[in-house]
């Protein structure tokens, strides 16, 4: 595995139930400022992992990155509203 992806799969996995970060704020903690991108890849590559809530990850405004209706973005939504977010 990448290592640069298991240090922000690290850092996912500290964001507490109910709280989330942004893209950009994952890059930062793990290393790599400015590489919010690079998170993206890592989260999409991420195997089902449950220990690592890629849900509680949003974009730059707090919003879900994925396009509404993709079935990821509904999964993300529901997932959030379940911690209260």
């Amino acid at each position: 595995m990448n290592p640069s992806y298991r240090r922000i799969y690290r850092v996912v996995q500290r964001i507490p139930k109910g709280r989330v970060a942004t893209y950009g704020v994952i890059a930062r903690l793990a290393g790599r400022p400015g590489a919010a991108r690079t998170v993206g890849w890592a989260l999409s590559a991420l195997p089902d992992d449950p220990d690592v809530p890629w849900w509680r990850v949003l974009n730059a405004s707090g919003r879900i990155s994925l396009p509404q209706r993709d079935h990821g973005a509904v999964v993300q939504r529901a997932l959030l509203l379940r911690e209260g977010v």
